[in-house]
């Protein structure tokens, strides 16, 4: 690829493998033993219920680090399944999933570090979220700010993913043109179509999405690790 810029999506490409978040909160609930008195059904009505209470009501300050988020999210989840008459977890199993996924993030980021570092290096870097207006703690508390000349973060432009214009910040905060950008993300409808739609160049870190159907799609740049990126540029 002959680029000039490279434009990041955050949750779900730099801090976990590409595999939708769902899914390791889940094992973070089996770790806690609440997949003996939960279903994954049930579990997945209280993350879209959490998702969404977070996108109305600003739970998440800008000061919040990832835990920060966690123990919100996992609070509004219990509460959604206590009110079903589902589940009330208590405060130790409240803490094994945070953990979890604490954990997780912070050992995608690891793996993640070197391929920043080496990338940071060579292009200018920028950061395009669907956020809750705290990304910039996030990534301080992970030591990852560094590689990125800007962040554009929804809940800040006031604009989300699809929406192509998120990544036209991007491009924006760059000073190039869309061709001269590699976006790498790992929603084929979030970050990859919105940004070819503009004209960028594209790699999709494929790793379990939120349906069957999203697994079955294909790209023809398509990725399973982040350093694959490295045999890209």
């Amino acid at each position: 690829m002959n680029i000039k810029g490279i434009i990041f999506d955050y949750g779900g490409t730099i801090d976990s493998r590409g595999v939708h978040w769902s899914h390791i909160i889940w094992d973070g609930y089996c770790q806690a033993g609440l997949d003996r008195v939960i279903t994954q059904e049930q579990f997945r009505e209280a993350y879209v219920h959490g998702e969404r209470e977070l996108a109305r009501v600003r739970h998440i300050l800008p000061c919040d680090t990832f835990m920060d988020i966690l123990v919100k999210k996992m609070n509004i989840q219990r509460d959604f399944l206590a009110s079903k008459g589902i589940v009330s977890f208590s405060v130790e199993q409240l803490s094994t999933i945070t953990s979890h996924c604490y954990q997780s993030a912070r050992a995608c980021i690891e793996e993640a570090r070197p391929v920043l570092e080496n990338l940071a290096g060579r292009y200018p870097m920028v950061l395009v979220s669907n956020f809750y207006g705290n990304v910039d703690s996030v990534l301080r508390d992970f030591d990852v700010r560094r590689y990125f000349r800007g962040i554009i973060e929804s809940a800040v432009v006031g604009v989300r993913k699809p929406n192509p214009t998120i990544f036209r910040l991007g491009v924006d905060v760059l000073e190039m043109e869309p061709g001269d950008v590699l976006v790498v993300g790992d929603s084929l409808r979030k970050d990859i179509e919105p940004a070819q739609s503009l004209g960028c160049q594209v790699l999709w870190l494929k790793g379990k999405g939120w349906t069957d159907d999203e697994d079955q799609q294909t790209h023809p740049n398509t990725i399973a690790r982040i350093e694959q990126v490295l045999d890209f540029v």
